[in-house]
């Protein structure tokens, strides 16, 4: 608070010395001495901050901090207004007014006024028509610039570049204003406390799995219970003191010379997600088969194409469809990975055994295993290496390493014809009959004495920034294979945008209690950057689960939007698990319980996956403060519950005797499994669960339409033949989308003013209505 770290050097912005509109009154541009000037000598030998405040668009300005505007602006970039331009501001939205308060620049609902005092440093960001409701601010030694070691005069900094060890950091940062109450969420899959008042993030891809704070998913963009977000818009290396450092601030800081960062204001949460989708893009739909039951080999597993067949067939044999199955690393030879050739000691005719799996009706679709790196035993490493498909160290060399595997390279995204020849390594899976890919890894992506084919890019930016490109080749060329809407990545690593790019699951998660809350959590906070669709390894990645943390996190698993069974070294299906009992309790009939149910949940499923892609939001998991965001205990302490959709609230069980506590907030709710019991919120609710069931609540005023758990099709039936419709405490006016299973929409249903139901004519068939009140 007082003094300044012995290794640092720190340089406040002090003065506003001049604040110069622009022409078209869009934006402000800032000089900012880091000392008081009074006098024209003062103007000398003194570091400057330049800020420029831009109205971008409704209810969204950027902030851009400079100290020295003469360094290089390196890519990569983050990909801005991917799915249209920018939304444009009308005449009466946007300009620039000056008052007793300051300077104002108006953008739509959100303004930012400039103090009228030169010597008082002050930013305030307000609702547009009420400059007293402000949403945050940047004060007095809130915006500053630093270098490391410390400097004695300027001239030690005379030979400052980034990326000589022997030269000194330089950093930029802001320091934005937390109010009272308020709490922060997001920067991406976090599994540790939802709400991140008190700590330290950096936004730096790593494989840490679930137990750590370390993430696969680093967003740089965060929420604030106050209606409004901040999307910091660098691929690089963002260090987030959250009330830590400062208690009443959160600190962003970048190392380089320059920092820019979107505010965002809702009001509500789900605005602030749909206008940080309008910047970064937000996910397509995916089909309805892949909301079905994904099975995978696990990953160091000893498996063959007998063992994949007779998995298949007992599942078949137990009514538990499967939509997908995966094919995890060892489809491919040993040191080989990632070369796209089966092996073929364990699979000797992959086509045929695949084309004989689909024609038997034992899955739909099948996935295979891949990441961007190439293991030096295989030929395929030393054709990409001598056709300059590799990255490369400065003195030539091509990059490689040990970790993973032997001498493993990485292939360089930034060189096109790396591309191209990495798209027809695809296209040879695709012929084979692999509808789906699982792009595993693109973490580990090093930036020291690298150099990339294209020079125009930083090292440390295209840390981040490669799992971007990577699920963007793998998807694109899926969907130029299978068409719009037809393509599905399961992916671990991504940086903002990677949305886009549907979908991700939650990585390496042990088989514990605490672990399944982890990926709980972990799917809450990724929804809060606009990523729709989600899953995680259920029954745990590491370990043997015993089988009631099985039945549990099946039960949670089947909630998700997808819902993938994945181990490390042992199986997953649930008769390895405990021994096939054949009770009612037992793993195959808890498995296929949930199946059924998800199953049945279709209608409303699709139905609400459509519109949380077209606007932003998760679909499953997503926040209870998404939903209720003037209740303060959605926000602290509902991190062990989630919403599917809008009107579902999910609560799972982590214990073994079935104790659960969850938090109910205004309103009433009826539980899905029983009609009878309604309970008026809010409030706190303990229940005990058997293995068949979990808390699953359904919001008053909702038309919930059921299709059928069982029947012919998979997760892609017709749900509009003959469905059960659920009118939950309605009243006139509450409505339900019925969307096919292509997604389109065929109808609106509506409940009218003496109690019937409108729009029925969608469906075919008999049609059960049930007015539960």
């Amino acid at each position: 608070m007082w003094l300044v770290h012995p290794t640092k050097t720190v340089q406040y912005a002090e003065d506003i010395y001049s604040v110069n509109p622009s022409p078209d009154k869009r934006s402000l541009a800032l000089v900012c001495p880091t000392r008081h000037v009074h006098s024209r000598g003062d103007t000398l030998n003194l570091s400057t901050l330049h800020i420029n405040l831009e109205a971008q668009f409704d209810g969204v300005i950027s902030l851009e901090v400079e100290h020295w505007r003469g360094a290089r602006r390196l890519g990569p970039n983050f990909e801005l207004f991917p799915d249209g331009g920018k939304p444009e501001l009308s005449k009466e939205q946007v300009g620039i007014a000056k008052s007793e308060r300051g300077t104002t620049l108006r953008s739509g609902g959100l303004s930012a006024t400039v103090s009228p005092d030169q010597h008082s440093f002050s930013i305030r960001f307000h609702v547009s028509d009420d400059p007293d409701s402000e949403l945050t601010s940047l004060l007095n030694r809130s915006v500053g610039l630093a270098y490391d070691p410390p400097i004695s005069n300027p001239k030690d900094v005379e030979d400052l570049v980034r990326g000589d060890s022997g030269s000194r950091k330089h950093y930029v940062f802001t320091q934005t204003e937390l109010d009272v109450g308020e709490s922060v969420h997001g920067l991406g899959e976090r599994f540790g406390p939802f709400n991140r008042l008190g700590q330290n993030v950096e936004v730096w891809n790593e494989d840490g799995g679930t137990s750590s704070d370390q993430a696969y998913k680093n967003i740089s963009f965060w929420m604030s219970s106050k209606g409004y977000g901040v999307f910091i818009d660098t691929p690089e290396k963002v260090d987030l003191e959250i009330g830590s450092e400062r208690c009443c601030r959160v600190q962003t800081s970048v190392e380089g010379q320059r920092l820019k960062w979107y505010i965002i204001h809702g009001p509500s949460p789900k605005e602030v997600l749909t206008k940080y989708s309008i910047l970064t893009g937000h996910a397509p739909m995916v089909p309805a088969w892949s909301f079905g039951l994904w099975l995978t080999t696990s990953f160091t597993t000893d498996y063959d194409e007998g063992t994949v067949t007779n998995f298949l067939q007992q599942m078949s044999d137990r009514s538990i469809p499967v939509e997908v199955f995966h094919y995890d690393c060892f489809w491919l030879r040993a040191f080989h990975w990632c070369d796209f050739v089966f092996s073929p000691e364990h699979f000797p005719d992959p086509k045929g055994s695949i084309a004989r799996i689909k024609e038997a009706g034992l899955t739909n679709k099948v996935c295979v295993w891949i990441n961007p790196y190439l293991g030096q035993a295989s030929p395929v490493f030393e054709e990409a290496a001598a056709k300059g498909y590799l990255l490369k160290r400065t003195n030539g060399d091509v990059w490689q390493w040990d970790l993973w595997q032997a001498g493993m390279g990485l292939v360089d995204f930034t060189n096109p014809e790396a591309v191209k020849w990495y798209e027809g390594c695809l296209e040879q899976l695709f012929d084979m009959g692999i509808g789906a890919l699982k792009t595993d890894f693109g973490e580990r992506i090093p930036t020291r004495g690298v150099k990339w084919h294209d020079e125009k890019v930083d090292p440390e930016r295209m840390h981040n920034y490669y799992s971007f490109i990577f699920n963007k080749i793998v998807f694109n060329a899926l969907k130029r294979r299978f068409g719009d809407e037809q393509a599905v990545v399961f992916a671990r690593s991504a940086c903002a945008g990677v949305q886009r790019f549907p979908l991700v699951w939650g990585g390496d998660c042990e088989s514990t209690p605490a672990a399944l809350a982890e990926s709980v959590r972990g799917g809450l906070s990724l929804g809060l950057s606009s990523f729709t669709f989600w899953s995680c390894d259920i029954g745990g990645f590491e370990g043997s689960p015993p089988p009631w943390i099985y039945k549990r996190w099946v039960a949670f698993g089947l909630l998700c939007s997808h819902s993938r069974l994945h181990g490390s070294n042992s199986y997953r299906v649930p008769w390895l698990i405990d021994n096939d009992d054949q009770g009612a309790d037992g793993s195959t009939a808890v498995l296929r319980t949930f199946v059924q149910l998800k199953r049945r949940l279709m209608p409303y499923l699709y139905a609400q996956a459509v519109q949380s892609a077209r606007m932003g939001w998760p679909l499953s998991l997503r926040a209870t403060a998404l939903e209720f965001p003037d209740d303060p205990t959605a926000w602290v302490a509902c991190d062990r519950q989630f919403f599917v959709g809008d009107s579902i609230l999910v609560a799972p069980v982590f214990t073994e005797n079935g104790g659960v506590e969850f938090y109910l907030p205004a309103g009433r709710w009826t539980s899905l499994w029983d009609e009878t019991n309604v309970v008026s919120g809010p409030g706190w609710r303990r229940e005990t669960h058997g293995f068949g069931t979990l808390p699953i609540y359904v919001r008053e005023g909702t038309v919930l339409v059921l299709g059928k758990g069982q029947g012919e099709g998979g997760f892609g039936y017709d749900w509009c033949e003959s469905p059960e419709v659920r009118l939950y405490h309605t009243k006139p006016g509450d409505s339900a989308t019925v969307v096919d299973a292509a997604g389109k929409e065929v109808g609106v249903l509506e409940v009218q003013a003496d109690g019937t139901l409108k729009g029925t004519e969608c469906f075919k068939g008999d049609v059960v209505i049930k007015t539960i009140s």
